[in-house]
C-alpha cells in the first residue's frame, strides 16, 4: 500500500472526500514528524509507538576498498507495534 491507496482507504471509511482525506492523512504525518522532532514520543494504543533512537558513532569499512570510514552519530526513527495491530494480522 502505497500514500494514494491510504488516502482512498482513509476516504471510503471515514466517508470523506479525497482531498479532505488526503488533508487528513498529511496532517497525521506532520504531527508525528513534529513530535519525534521535538524530543517526543507517539504512543497510539492498540497501534503502536514512535520514538527516536539514538545511534553512536561507528567505525565501518568501505566493501569496495576495505578502507576505514567513520559513520557519524545520528537519530534514526524507530517503531513498535503494539499489541492490538500484533494480534490484527495474525
Amino acid at each position: 500500500m502505497n500514500k494514494n491507496d491510504l488516502v482512498t482507504a482513509v476516504a471510503g471509511a471515514a466517508g470523506l472526500s479525497k482531498a479532505d482525506a488526503a488533508k487528513a492523512v498529511d496532517g497525521v504525518f506532520e504531527a508525528i514528524t513534529s513530535a519525534l522532532k521535538g524530543g517526543d514520543e507517539v504512543r497510539l494504543v492498540g497501534f503502536g509507538t514512535f520514538a527516536v533512537a539514538s545511534r553512536a558513532a561507528s567505525e565501518g569499512r568501505n566493501p569496495r576498498t576495505g578502507e576505514k570510514i567513520n559513520i557519524p552519530a545520528s537519530k534514526q526513527p524507530k517503531f513498535k507495534a503494539g499489541k492490538g495491530l500484533k494480534d490484527g494480522i495474525q
